[in-house]
């Protein structure tokens, strides 16, 4: 048992596959519950807990040492902490950068997120790899193992949740210069003349299924007009802005009861060039008649090799995503495979034959990771100019 030292409380981790982990908080007494996931990047911990496709999830570093550069307000992915949870083997208490503005376990604090340290997270991990993602309770209050692993058990499963709702903005809003600039009023986004560019710059309709900062950053560089919308916009709505483009972003969940999603999509296939990332790639296929099944343990982090089939080429990406793409499930006649994980063989991006359509499982806009996969914004441009 892990006792109380340097007010560190004691703590309990059970999975509920009977599994449990003698550790401590150190953010201070609480509970937290999730699907547990390890994520393999070095670096990156501040955008991994804020980036919107960890909502429902309890995230595991696999790199010893973390918190040691501290946060800071320039890396945020949204308003705020979405994981459930951090792990990691031993937190650095004391930041030594000069970006940062605080620690990372008052950070954790200040959002009610719990830190948890002083377990082996590569038994962890590697249990993880054998026994798949599961659910996951962990407790300062209660370090009972039979009790626990019941509350584990109790948590509802990743496999048929929607969550991009939960994870969406509420309104509307226009991206300039990295902020957020919300209209008078939702219904006055949803009209032909709300581009103030006036042709001058290609418009996109980003539709938020918990979209990272980092990509609407990223579209903005490229020259793009962003105007970000609910998950729950339909496409009349959309086509009523008459956008040059329409982007569908990442979020967390299982993309198949997303129905309303996948719908919207749908009606929106050829309407205007498109482009998915991560889950908006899993909702493209769908919307084509595809499938998606969960993966293992997923694919999380910043050192994932996958390889361009057109040039061979092989990227090395940021990843985070706990489902995939069935690509016999999709009509090859129609959809043409693009990329594909090295790892394990699994469908990393496709395009249409016919349409103006493109979509990618990994993250090309990064946040933490490398930025061999940034030319797939000015490809998106490339094809607006294309088919005006």
């Amino acid at each position: 048992m892990v006792l109380k030292t340097n007010d560190k409380p004691a703590a309990l981790l059970a999975l509920e596959d009977g599994r449990v982990f003698d550790c401590a908080s150190f953010t201070g007494p609480g509970e937290a519950s999730g699907e547990i996931v390890f994520n393999t990047g070095m670096t990156g911990y501040q955008e991994i807990l804020t980036d919107p496709s960890y909502n429902g999830q309890m995230v595991v570093m696999t790199y010893p040492l973390i918190g040691t550069y501290g946060v800071n307000s320039e890396d945020m992915e949204s308003e705020g902490i979405r994981a459930e949870a951090l792990i990691v083997k031993e937190y650095q208490a004391d930041p030594s950068n000069h970006r940062a503005g605080e620690a990372l376990a008052d950070f954790l604090r200040r959002h009610g997120k719990m830190g948890i340290e002083g377990l082996d997270t590569r038994a962890l991990t590697r249990h993880i790899r054998t026994a798949g993602a599961m659910r996951a309770f962990v407790s300062t209050a209660n370090l009972d193992p039979r009790s626990c692993i019941q509350k584990a058990r109790a948590i509802p499963p990743m496999v048929g949740r929607d969550l991009t709702r939960a994870a969406s903005t509420c309104e509307p809003y226009r991206w300039v210069n990295g902020e957020k600039v919300f209209f008078a009023s939702p219904q006055a986004c949803f009209r032909k003349g709300v581009w103030t560019a006036q042709g001058r710059k290609p418009s996109v309709a980003a539709i938020d299924y918990g979209a990272k900062h980092n990509i609407l950053r990223c579209l903005e560089a490229s020259g793009f007009e962003v105007i970000v919308v609910p998950a729950a916009t339909n496409a009349a709505d959309v086509m009523a802005m008459a956008p040059d483009a329409v982007f569908l972003s990442n979020g967390p969940g299982d993309p198949e009861p997303a129905v309303q999603a996948v719908r919207t999509v749908r009606e929106l296939l050829g309407y205007r060039p498109m482009f998915g990332i991560c889950l908006g790639h899993q909702l493209m296929a769908l919307a084509l008649g595809g499938k998606t099944f969960k993966l293992k343990f997923g694919h999380r982090g910043g050192n994932q090799p996958v390889k361009h089939l057109a040039t061979g080429r092989v990227e090395i990406t940021s990843q985070n995503h706990g489902f995939a793409v069935a690509p016999d499930s999709l009509d090859q006649g129609e959809v043409e495979p693009t990329h594909i994980n090295l790892n394990d063989g699994t469908l990393e991006g496709f395009r249409h034959r016919r349409l103006p359509l493109m979509a990618v499982q990994y993250h090309p806009e990064a946040a933490p990771g490398p930025h061999d996969a940034g030319y797939l914004f000015e490809t998106f441009r490339r094809m607006i100019a294309a088919n005006p």
